[in-house]
């Protein structure tokens, strides 16, 4: 019915513009080029020409409504309020910047001024608004609703705000980003700077090889961040023009929105450091999730019960690890010091696989 009824505001609209249209001829053209003119016959012409022309438009306009309209309701609740917020305020400044210059007289010549101002302005700042509730999104639901049970505990300090992320340009190229966000060890909104972005363009265009293979990965990763991940990252737009290197300005970002950065550079880490800036090293999480015992280390075992496999033996580290030693079942309620041959890994927990000392030798 929503379809219909615009479709047909718009023909409306359009033949009444056709019909009327007529009228203006007379101060148009002159008498001698209206003689022999049939103005009835002209301006059904003209509406009829209006009312399908209109047709046409109006059916655009109710696909792209339809096309918002899907677009709506897949945004989740809480990003939905708080982008129409961010909306509302973005306006509201604009209306109250733009103020002065609706009240200051201009001459007639610079009249298209003002409705030129009025709408670049709201343009603008309805974007900023846009992307303030892209980044503060659940600050802006907080202030909207500071009754709400997560701001009250926020307030008490038993809740703590989930800082947003600052990517840098080794953490993208790196590429296990994405196996932290699949796992779910890495919340927050994700930004990822405008030059930042040039910074992998500028890679993925050089002349060397392998600068450029790695320049391309990076967009390549990018991309696929975005696709699975739309609501979470964010290119950022901000830019600072004082600061030369890329790594100055990713520190200046991280200080002016309080966000945490994510980085594998172990000297732009010393430096956020410095700054009070909290960073999230990769190499650092990879580092302490390794496994405590590798190939070759030797360790004391109580065997506990035998194995699947024949000839297997089974014993367990404090922590729960379970250890499968090869030739160990005749030692089952006895300790045995074992090497470690391998470590597997999986989303189970780890299995270490080991044999007795004397049968390594």
């Amino acid at each position: 019915m929503l379809d219909l009824f615009i479709i047909l505001t718009f023909i409306a609209v359009g033949a009444a513009v056709g019909f009327r249209g007529v009228d203006l001829l007379p101060d148009l053209l002159t008498p001698t080029e209206l003689e022999g003119v049939n103005i009835e016959g002209l301006r059904w012409v003209i509406t009829g020409f209006g009312a399908f022309l209109s047709f046409a438009i109006g059916f655009a306009a109710q696909v792209s409504c339809r096309r918002i309209e899907k677009k709506i309701k897949a945004l989740p609740t809480d990003v939905l309020l708080s982008r129409s917020a961010g909306l509302c305020l973005g306006l509201l400044v604009a209306n109250l910047m733009l103020a002065p210059i609706f009240l200051f007289p201009l001459p007639r010549e610079f009249a298209f001024i003002k409705p030129t101002a009025a709408v670049l302005g709201s343009l603008i700042f309805a974007f900023l608004g846009l992307t303030l509730a892209d980044i503060h999104g659940q600050t802006i639901l907080r202030l909207i609703n500071p009754n709400s049970i997560e701001t009250i505990l926020m307030a008490e300090g038993t809740l703590q705000p989930s800082p947003t992320k600052v990517l840098d340009t080794s953490c993208i190229i790196d590429g296990r980003i994405e196996g932290l966000l699949l796992t779910g060890f890495l919340d927050g909104q994700i930004l990822v700077p405008r030059f930042i972005l040039q910074e992998l363009q500028t890679l993925a265009d050089a002349g060397n090889d392998q600068k450029r293979a790695r320049g391309r990965r990076g967009l390549d990763i990018l991309n696929r961040l975005r696709t699975e991940y739309p609501d979470r990252i964010t290119i950022h737009p901000a830019d600072y023009k004082d600061v030369a290197t890329v790594d100055a300005k990713l520190v200046r970002l991280a200080l002016d929105i309080n966000a945490s950065m994510v980085t594998n550079d172990y000297n732009l880490n010393k430096v956020a450091s410095v700054q009070n800036i909290q960073v999230l090293n990769v190499n650092d999480l990879a580092k302490s999730l390794r496994p405590i015992y590798l190939p070759g280390d030797s360790l004391d075992l109580k065997i506990i019960k035998a194995g699947k496999e024949p000839e297997q033996g089974v014993g367990y580290l404090e922590d729960g690890t379970m250890v499968v030693v090869e030739e160990a079942r005749d030692h089952i309620g006895d300790e045995v010091p074992v090497v470690v041959t391998s470590a597997l890994q999986t989303s189970a927990g780890r299995m270490i696989f080991a044999r007795p000392q004397t049968a390594w030798a």
